[in-house]
């Protein structure tokens, strides 16, 4: 009996202790999680509201970064947990076109991409502030849609960007990825002192005295039908034409992997397709497009836009809207552009690309593969992807996506992986 009297004590010391070291775990997470929450959106802060190519800035930041890698995987971003699957830009099916100028009037008030707040008016100096000098090349991408939407598939393409121009400056015209969660997905990228920042556009602004003012206008107020095709997707036309209209550089859809350099092309547009017999295009696409600021074949673009916009078409204010207006003024004097031929940049149709994801299951197809990527090579500067089509494919090790990707890379994750949200 006197030896049981004698261990009880150190058993309640021993149960006293477990509980007390299970409550400073508890209170080590709990510290750790704020940090981490502070500390991103502290990060974030400062490459929003302040220039980022200060190198002090960059090594407090990449301090703070460090000390909470092993965190972050805990933490859940309040935006994800806003998210839906209803889509703000997706008017209700066979709506008529008073029901559907009657439903953007009643969501305008809660679609981002049109407000004008604090945000949206620093949007010209945090771009004036980001393409400095050492920029080879300036790029502009849109990203309308939810941040987690942005996988591994469009960051593979960003990756692919960078291995082409190691000191290129990329901005992302993204209300959504200009947040906490975007900057997460951006950061392995940053880390790597790569130049990318996603940036909350100013519609009005951008705009303003060009042809686009109009239609903004119109839309806003209900004088116009957005149409049976989503928004955003007319959006991101328009935004790409008036962003190189005030800015000039290249614009790359974010379904476009970069295989060299394009820091040789000025004014430049690529064919999508050509006339077997003429050799003449047939059509151009506007999924990259190389111009100089204001340049006269923007400005008719933007014209085009807002005299002939259709909704309800899909492509029309798109790749048709280019090829109108091109084949109209292609040899108009002075204009200083080119047309380079599919393989520049659509060396392979919609129709056919789910073959580049595919690996050979013969020799012949082995042949055949070798011989595409040779002719890749060659004359072109990047693939499209025609996301729509492909997004859902697996890229098959051994197949010719599977090489490219391989071959231009930079963290080369989850390239055979089906397409993921990254955080």
């Amino acid at each position: 009996m006197g030896r049981v009297s004698k261990t009880m004590p150190d058993s309640r010391l021993h149960s006293r202790n477990t509980k007390l070291i299970r409550i400073l775990s508890a209170i080590f997470v709990a510290v750790g999680l704020i940090f981490v929450v502070y500390s991103d959106r502290l990060i974030f802060s400062s490459f929003r509201d302040t220039d980022t190519s200060s190198s002090s800035q960059i090594q407090i930041k990449s301090a703070i970064i460090k000390h909470s890698l092993h965190l972050r995987s805990v933490q859940n971003d309040e935006e994800g947990r806003k998210t839906t699957t209803d889509n703000p830009f997706v008017p209700p099916l066979n709506a008529t076109e008073g029901e559907r100028i009657a439903w953007l009037q009643r969501k305008l008030p809660k679609l981002d991409i049109f407000k004008s707040d604090r945000v949206t008016r620093q949007f010209h100096s945090r771009v004036l502030q980001f393409f400095d000098p050492g920029c080879d090349v300036r790029v502009f991408m849109t990203w309308i849609s939810p941040a987690m939407s942005f996988g591994s598939r469009e960051f593979l393409a960003v990756e692919s960007l960078f291995k082409a121009h190691p000191n290129g400056c990329l901005m992302i015209l993204s209300r959504t990825l200009d947040s906490v969660r975007g900057y997460r997905i951006l950061k392995p990228l940053i880390d790597r002192r790569f130049k990318v920042q996603a940036v909350t556009p100013d519609l009005s602004f951008l705009f303003n005295d060009t042809p686009a003012e109009t239609w903004l206008n119109d839309i806003k107020r209900g004088n116009k039908d957005p149409g049976e095709i989503p928004l955003a997707q007319n959006l991101s036309n328009l935004m790409r034409l008036a962003v190189l209209y005030k800015y000039g550089g290249v614009y790359l859809d974010t379904d476009f992997i970069v295989l060299k350099p394009l820091t040789g092309l000025r004014n430049s547009i690529g064919a999508q397709s050509v006339d077997v017999a003429s050799k003449n295009w047939t059509r151009l696409n506007n999924a990259v497009l190389i111009f100089d600021m204001k340049h006269p074949l923007l400005w008719s673009f933007l014209e085009e836009f807002a005299s002939t916009f259709d909704g309800n078409r899909w492509g029309h204010n798109g790749p048709y809207l280019v090829s109108r207006v091109v084949q109209r003024v292609e040899t108009t004097p002075g204009l200083n552009f080119i047309v380079l031929p599919p393989m520049a940049f659509y060396p392979v149709d919609w129709t056919k690309i789910g073959g580049l994801f595919e690996r050979p299951k013969s020799e012949a197809q082995s042949r055949w593969v070798k011989a595409k990527l040779l002719q890749l090579s060659g004359d072109t500067y990047g693939v499209h992807l025609w996301n729509k089509q492909s997004s859902s494919l697996l890229i098959e090790e051994g197949s010719i996506m599977g090489k490219l990707i391989s071959d231009h890379c930079i963290i080369c994750k989850d390239v055979y992986s089906p397409q993921k949200k990254i955080f």
